[in-house]
């Protein structure tokens, strides 16, 4: 069976990403097909949207399906690695950039992977079922697929807080963070992607949606901005340490087992985009100097092995002590130079 279900219906160019018990984790292959498609539907004047959603109750997509790249890597191939995040993170930026409307609908478990396939769209779709999250600290990574773009655009130091800490948003979150655009609940999709076939208007979407709610991340959103105005991860961790607060409490102790060299970069990354001309392409090209050393350089392999293979869930990672040198961090995130990401 396919790990995709790809067609036109109607007025709608339909991805439906089909493998459920993998909790639709996405692989190169599927980076690929579904770059293809939306290559194939650009400029094809009988499609007038494009419709990405998921099979099962449990995911949207809860990540890429990194176990191939990891034992690749375990034989010293890196470059498996390399053209997977590659390949994936140019069809990120199509989706961002499409000169079509692309409605995503996000039940069940967004993470990593799935928010560069769900979260760029023009009109982003969650229920009550819905938790979104960019869990890559947990494996040794930082947030990627233009995920970091999202992360530098939420409000206040919210990036910093949601990149540290994994936190998985629900609806009201997602919204106020900027990670999706309409609450509907999901016993109305299949009407709403009915009516999306047939019509090929998106404003069947907007009139649909309802509110959402007070996002929790709301009424924390003063004090994280108190806690995470570090210029490096030292200043955020000192800051947490100088603080009693019930908050500053929970944030420790959700960071203690998140690789340091993670949260690190990924506090970088987020601070370099805000303080320039930002856009997807740069975020994408920023994520890919670290993703593409991530296997020699960080504790990705290690992260990888604790949580999805041996799945012991106690990673040894570089710098437990939290204390990760700047030059770490500067190695990691230099130019690529004649690998460069490109689009």
């Amino acid at each position: 069976m396919s790990d995709l279900s790809i067609r036109v219906t109607g007025k709608a160019g339909r991805i439906t990403l089909t493998r459920p018990k993998a909790l639709n984790a996405l692989t190169h292959d599927m980076s690929r097909e579904i770059d293809a498609a939306l290559i194939a539907w650009e400029n094809d004047p009988a499609v007038e949207l494009v419709i990405i959603d998921a099979e099962g109750d449990k995911a949207f997509c809860a990540g890429g399906d990194v176990a191939d790249i990891y034992h690749a890597a375990k034989g010293g191939d890196f470059q498996a690695a390399r053209d997977f995040w590659r390949d994936e993170y140019r069809m990120n930026a199509r989706i961002f950039g499409y000169p079509k409307p692309v409605v995503s609908f996000m039940q069940g478990f967004t993470m990593g992977g799935g928010v560069g396939i769900g979260c760029h769209g023009s009109h982003r779709v969650v229920g009550e079922s819905s938790q979104v999250t960019m869990p890559e600290s947990v494996i040794g990574l930082i947030p990627d697929v233009g995920g970091s773009l999202l992360l530098a655009l939420a409000p206040g130091r919210l990036g910093e807080y949601i990149a540290m800490t994994a936190a998985r948003m629900k609806a009201a979150d997602t919204l106020y963070a900027g990670f999706a655009d309409y609450y509907i609940p999901e016993a109305l999709w299949p009407t709403l992607i009915a009516a999306l076939e047939e019509s090929g208007q998106v404003g069947v979407v907007t009139d649909a949606a309802q509110d959402p709610g007070v996002a929790p991340l709301a009424n924390l959103q003063s004090e994280i901005d108190t806690l995470f105005d570090g210029e490096a991860l030292s200043d955020i961790l000192t800051q947490l340490d100088q603080s009693s607060s019930d908050l500053a409490t929970e944030v420790k102790k959700r960071i203690a087992p998140h690789s340091a060299i993670s949260m690190a970069a990924a506090v970088e990354v987020i601070h370099r985009l805000r303080g320039s001309q930002i856009s997807m392409e740069k975020a994408l090209e920023l994520e890919y100097r670290f993703t593409y050393r991530a296997q020699e350089m960080s504790d990705f392999q290690e992260g990888v092995r604790a949580q999805l293979i041996d799945k012991d869930r106690t990673p040894k990672w570089k710098y437990p002590d939290k204390n990760v040198p700047t030059s770490v961090i500067a190695q990691l995130l230099m130019p690529l130079g004649d690998a460069t990401l490109t689009f």
